[in-house]
C-alpha cells in the first residue's frame, strides 16, 4: 500500500494517567477527561471517529459504529517531553530521560554560554514559563542586552532575546553554538530553543514563527528516514522536524499556531503526490493552554480542531490513512505547569470502521504502522495497528 499516511499529533492531549504516572509525580492526571469535565466542549467529529469509544469521557458518548478505529498508546521511554514522545512515535525507545534542570543550569554552563555571547552577564537561569520570564526580565534585557536563559520541566535550554536588541541571526548563532559546544555529554538536553520576542514592557510578543529548535540528532534510524530511503516523500508540518534535527524529512513547514498548521496540511493534501508521509504537530494545546493551566482555552482549541476534521477528510483518497494521536499529556487542571505521564489517544481513519485497537504496548506501534503501510522493512519494538 503506497498512498498518503498523515499523522496529526495533538501536542499534550493525553487521555489518562499511565500506571507509572506516580513515578513522575502525575498520579491522577487526565488531560482530556479533566478538560471535558470542566468545560464540555462540543466535539461531534472526534466523537464520530470514536473518541468516546476509547474510554468513558465526559460528554462524549461512544458510538455503536464509529467512522475510525480507536485505541490508546502507552509511552515506554523514560521521560514525558515532546522529543521523547515523538522519538518513540518514530520507533526510537529511550531507556533514560534527557537531563532536566529544575534549579537552573550549573554555573560553569552559564559562564560558558556568557563567554560565547560576549555579554557581560546572563539573565534568568531559572525554570519558568516563556510568558512569565518576559514579564520578569524583558525590560532588564532591553536595558542591558544580556540574553535571557531559562529552562522548564522539559529538557530544554532556551534563550530569549528582543529582536531590536539581538539580531535574529545572532540569536540563532548563539543557540547553534550552545547545541554544538555546551549542551553535549552530561548536559545533552533534548532541545536548545531560540525564543525571539518583540514589543514593549507589559505587551511583549513572543514571535513563535521565528522560533528555532536545535534538537539532538536521533540515536537510531527513525521511521521517516526509513521510508524516505525507500522513495516515500516525507513532510513535516509544525515542530516535528525540529525534534529530529531535521533528520528524515524532505521538507519542513514551520507554523504559527494550530490554525496555521491545519491550513498548511490542507494545502499539502490538495497537491502532494503519493506516496508520502506527512507528520503534523499542533502545538497550541500544550504551549498555549496546558502549560498555562487554561482548561477553557484548551477546550476551545479542541473545538476548533474538531471543526477542521471534515475538510481534512474531504481531501483524503481511498487507501490514504489519517492518524490522530498525541505525544504526552499536559493536564491544565493538574498542579504545576509540567507535562503529564499519560496514555495518548489513537484514532485511525483509513476505511476500516469501529475496530477496537485496544491498549497498545508502545508509541512505537505508530512507527511500525507507518513502515508496514509503505511496505518498508523497519526494526522497532512496535507492532502495526
Amino acid at each position: 500500500m503506497r498512498g498518503l499516511f498523515v499523522t496529526v499529533v495533538l501536542d499534550g492531549v493525553g487521555i489518562g494517567a499511565q500506571p507509572d504516572a506516580a513515578d513522575y509525580g502525575d498520579a491522577g492526571s487526565d488531560t482530556l477527561g479533566h478538560v471535558l469535565e470542566a468545560r464540555r466542549p462540543t466535539l461531534p467529529n472526534l466523537a464520530r471517529l470514536g473518541l468516546g469509544n476509547i474510554r468513558a469521557l465526559p460528554g462524549i458518548e461512544p458510538r455503536p459504529a464509529p467512522d475510525a478505529s480507536f485505541g490508546r498508546l502507552t509511552e515506554v521511554s523514560a521521560g514525558k517531553d515532546s522529543t521523547t514522545g515523538h522519538w518513540e512515535l518514530a520507533g526510537l525507545v529511550l531507556d533514560r530521560p534527557f537531563p532536566t534542570y529544575p534549579d537552573g543550569f550549573p554555573a560553569d554552563v552559564v559562564e560558558r554560554f556568557r563567554r560565547m555571547t560576549g555579554a557581560a552577564g546572563v539573565l534568568g537561569n531559572v525554570a519558568a514559563s516563556g510568558t512569565a520570564i518576559l514579564d520578569d526580565l524583558g525590560a532588564r534585557h532591553v536595558e542591558t542586552g544580556w540574553p535571557i536563559l531559562y529552562t522548564s520541566a522539559d529538557s530544554v535550554f532556551q534563550v530569549a532575546a528582543h529582536l531590536d536588541v539581538v539580531p535574529l541571526d545572532t540569536l540563532y548563532a548563539w543557540c547553534e553554538g550552545a547545541r554544538r559546544e555546551i549542551c553535549t555529554g552530561s548536559h545533552a538536553v533534548g532541545r536548545v530553543i531560540a525564543r525571539p520576542f518583540d514589543g514593549n514592557p507589559g505587551a511583549w510578543r513572543r514571535r513563535s514563527e521565528k522560533r528555532r529548535d536545535y534538537a539532538l540528532e536521533p540515536a537510531g534510524l527513525p521511521v521517516q528516514e526509513a521510508v524516505r530511503r525507500a522513495g516515500v516523500r516525507t513532510v513535516s508540518i509544525g515542530k516535528v522536524a525540529d525534534l529530529f534535527a531535521g533528520y528524515g524529512f524532505d521538507e519542513s513547514h514551520k507554523t504559527r499556531d494550530n490554525e496555521d498548521g491545519v491550513a498548511t496540511l490542507l494545502r499539502m493534501l490538495a497537491d502532494l503526490p503519493r506516496p508520502a508521509f506527512v507528520w503534523v504537530n499542533l502545538v497550541d494545546f500544550d504551549q498555549e493552554f496546558g502549560h498555562r493551566n487554561d482548561p477553557a482555552g484548551f477546550a476551545a482549541a479542541l473545538e476548533r480542531f474538531d471543526a477542521s476534521i471534515p475538510p481534512i477528510e474531504a481531501l483524503l483518497r481511498p487507501g490514504d490513512r489519517l492518524v490522530l494521536t498525541a505525544d504526552h499529556g499536559n493536564d491544565p487542571t493538574f498542579p504545576g505547569t509540567d507535562h503529564t505521564r499519560e496514555h495518548v489517544p489513537l484514532l485511525v481513519h483509513d476505511g476500516r470502521t469501529g475496530i477496537d485497537l485496544g491498549l497498545r504496548a508502545s508509541f512505537a506501534d505508530h512507527a511500525a504502522s507507518v513502515a508496514a503501510y509503505f511496505d518498508v522493512p523497519f526494526e522497532t519494538a512496535g507492532q502495526p495497528f
